[in-house]
């Protein structure tokens, strides 16, 4: 894909670390698609939805878990907000005044560290294709099958190495699934940003 001249966008923070070694791999830039994960009231790690930033903000959430559960609208309305909040400090935090990298018309790799449910990375991937990439593919090492195939209507391209069944939880297909701390992202960030620096001619060239 390096004749493509693709954008690498990781979703944080457990996803940067391996966006970092895909990028690198494909002398890709490295940037970020901020989305944060809204979960059932009395089970958080159940994911009910997600929020992504930009203009339009997008919240994809599972209609049939939500009334299943009777989840009050109001919640919804509420967790949007919160959650917004949280993208705009990463954003500040992360990027600091750095302009994203522009993504309208380019190969576009969202990047996971791994997928459950999908939810998360859904409202991601939505969010890409208002923004007019050209071409979208999804990366991640580890997700169960039936995500993957609820999936491939949302991108051009899905490359998963592994499709486990039954799959019970990311973190088993990991030595280490230690949280990837705020310091860790803006590290990794800089480090990309540096390579993407020294590789670009002079100016006056």
């Amino acid at each position: 894909m390096r004749g493509e001249k693709p954008v690498v966008l990781a979703l944080p923070r457990g996803g940067v670390p391996v966006g970092f070694e895909i990028a690198a791999a494909l002398d890709a830039p490295l940037d970020l698609v901020l989305v944060r994960k809204i979960g059932v009231p009395w089970q958080p790690e159940l994911a009910l939805g997600a929020i992504v930033d930009g203009a339009d903000p997008q919240l994809v959430y599972d209609h049939r878990l939500a009334a299943e559960l009777d989840v009050p609208a109001d919640y919804l309305e509420q967790e949007r907000a919160r959650q917004l909040a949280e993208i705009e400090r990463r954003r500040k935090l992360y990027f600091g005044n750095r302009a994203p990298v522009p993504v309208r018309g380019r190969t576009v790799i969202a990047v996971d560290d791994g997928i459950a449910t999908g939810a998360t990375v859904r409202a991601a991937l939505r969010a890409l294709r208002k923004a007019g990439v050209a071409r979208l593919v999804l990366a991640v090492p580890v997700a169960p099958q039936d995500t993957i195939d609820l999936l491939r209507s949302e991108v051009d391209e899905i490359v998963c190495l592994e499709t486990p069944s039954p799959f019970f939880a990311i973190g088993e297909h990991y030595a280490d699934f230690r949280q990837t701390s705020d310091d860790e992202v803006i590290a990794l960030l800089q480090r990309a940003a540096s390579r993407d620096d020294a590789a670009s001619p002079p100016r006056n060239a």
